[in-house]
């Protein structure tokens, strides 16, 4: 499959365009699923986002939308989300991507559910990032979501709120890396 190929039924603003097809192309299951990256100017305490569309909720095929911050925010200024390194975006489109797959396997009442529980659980919001998480792990982006999760824990100029709240919910370092290593042991028939 040509990584051209994951350009069908998605919209990706052209600045992220390498970036987002990259990323899609590790989940060879979404190539015929509409997703539209959309730039946003402000999403509250996230860099991205991902979720359905209301509209493709109730019938048909579902259609599914992540919302990028145009602007990555810093302690005292902010640049530009397309200005970030290409392997960070890789693997925050990937960790987006996972929830994309975590929907995927959802009907209409269990979405409803999720958005409830994510809305009003702490705990809900860690299991549902940990398994975005392991979905892109799972798919081989082990090493851009690393990648990213060291950009964000290790940015001297990032918010520490922000990085207190990424070290909370998320998967650390640590663990993606043993989901790496019992992954490549899994392959190798080690397991």
């Amino acid at each position: 499959m040509e990584i051209e190929d994951f350009r069908q039924n998605k919209t990706i603003p052209r600045v992220i365009e390498a970036e987002v097809l990259k990323a899609l192309s590790f989940y060879p299951e979404l190539k015929e699923t509409e997703i539209h990256f959309l730039f946003k100017k402000k999403i509250k305490g996230s860099v991205m986002q991902a979720q359905p569309r209301i509209s493709s909720m109730f019938g048909g095929k579902r259609a599914y939308q992540i919302n990028i911050s145009a602007l990555f925010q810093l302690t005292n200024s902010a640049i530009p989300i397309h200005q970030i390194p290409p392997d960070i975006m890789v693997g925050w489109i990937g960790h987006e991507l996972g929830h994309v797959m975590d929907y995927e396997n959802r009907d209409t009442f269990g979405m409803i559910r999720f958005g409830i529980g994510y809305l009003f659980s702490t705990r809900f919001v860690k299991k549902a990032e940990r398994v975005a998480d392991t979905f892109a792990v799972s798919h081989g982006l082990g090493k851009y979501i690393l990648s990213t999760k060291h950009f964000i824990l290790d940015h001297t100029f990032l918010p520490e709120k922000y990085k207190q709240k990424i070290a909370r919910l998320y998967l650390s370092p640590d663990d993606i890396v043993e989901q790496v290593r019992k992954l490549e042991a899994k392959e190798q028939g080690l397991t």
